[in-house]
């Protein structure tokens, strides 16, 4: 590997203050660092800022004196994330369309890019970190910050998208690293968090989907079958939902209701008083497995596992291994996942891989 300063980066720069801080560490690391802006699609419906992030993005770049460039992921996005979030749902599915967008566009398209254009390696800021095994394989760690670790996101990462990878923030807190950008002047040092769908930003989802998919609203179901409220569509509801449907006779003192199930071929949902769980007798079946290690966990292993961002992890033991596919069963009772959603799976801090919930 060359040495730093003639080492290039290509650091996504999304407007925001995380990129910024990463390019600024890398720059005043020695790298040679260029800001890119990744250009996605977004339909013309929507309103959507995204000339103003390329030019913070840009002004950045100018504050930072270094090499500014668009990559355009326009057809990426519009044919890897948006069809995949749009369809999933059509097929009564709950997806995670953050973490398709990081390995098919971020670390995709964007990483194709850079590679075409001279970079020995991309960068974001992400709240993640990377190592290295005993073996040489390039693991995914926790970011440091537990209110903004990404690696849940970044699950699906192949050991060849790894190594071509830096996270320059994952050892910081978000508290310091805004810090450390009002101290370096940085123009994006005060701005807010984005949020939302990845780059779309905070959508309406039955909104959204009602341009693609026709949502006709339908009975909601209590456990015995008997229709007590009206929904949206049974399309966009997930297990574990309390809103978003209407009840017809509710009072101050009634218990919150949760969808335990949906049908998309009825369009109807069912909601019960509490929110549908798994035990120790129950099998959770993942499919579409990445792992990084050589050698991946083999039945009877434990580990640690989270199927929503930010949730506590819990203990599962794998009970099968097939052609990939694995079933894990939780030691302990916890909160259903829905069919769709990404089970990401850790030892300790280091994210090993994980599946789609089926």
């Amino acid at each position: 590997m060359p040495g730093v300063a003639q080492t290039t980066v290509f650091v996504g720069l999304s407007g925001g203050v995380d990129s910024s801080v990463a390019a600024l560490r890398l720059k005043n690391q020695g790298y040679h660092v260029v800001g890119v802006f990744i250009k996605v699609w977004h339909p013309d419906w929507l309103v959507c800022n995204w000339e103003e992030e390329r030019l913070d993005a840009m002004r950045v770049a100018a504050y930072l004196g270094i090499p500014f460039m668009t990559c355009d992921a326009v057809a990426a996005y519009r044919d890897e994330v948006a069809t995949y979030f749009i369809e999933s749902y059509r097929a009564g599915l709950t997806p995670n369309p953050d973490v398709l967008c990081n390995e098919k566009v971020k670390f995709g398209a964007f990483l194709q890019f850079a590679l075409e254009n001279g970079a020995d390696f991309v960068a974001t800021g992400h709240y993640a970190q990377k190592g290295e095994g005993e073996v040489g394989e390039r693991e995914l760690w926790r970011g440091i910050d537990p209110q903004k670790d990404q690696s849940y996101f970044l699950w699906s990462l192949k050991p060849e998208q790894l190594e071509k990878i830096l996270f320059p923030v994952g050892d910081t807190i978000k508290s310091d690293l805004r810090t450390e950008a009002a101290a370096a002047g940085l123009p994006t040092a005060a701005k807010k968090d984005s949020q939302g769908v990845c780059f779309l930003g905070h959508i309406d989802i039955p909104e959204f989907l009602s341009h693609y998919i026709d949502l006709t609203p339908g009975p909601v179901l209590d456990t015995t079958g008997k229709v007590v409220g009206e929904h949206q569509g049974a399309f966009v509801y997930t297990l574990g939902q309390r809103h978003g449907f209407t009840l017809h006779h509710t009072s101050a003192d009634s218990k919150p209701q949760y969808v335990i199930a949906k049908d998309v071929a009825t369009n109807t949902i069912t909601v019960g008083d509490e929110a549908p769980v798994v035990s120790s007798t129950d099998t959770i079946t993942l499919t579409n497995l990445v792992w990084r290690d050589t050698t991946p966990p083999a039945v009877g292993d434990t580990v640690e596992a989270q199927f929503r961002y930010r949730q506590t992890p819990f203990p599962l033991t794998i009970t099968a291994v097939r052609d990939n596919e694995i079933d894990l069963t939780p030691t302990t009772t916890i909160e259903q996942g829905a069919s769709g959603q990404s089970c990401v799976l850790y030892e300790g801090g280091r994210c090993i891989g994980g599946g789609m919930m089926r």
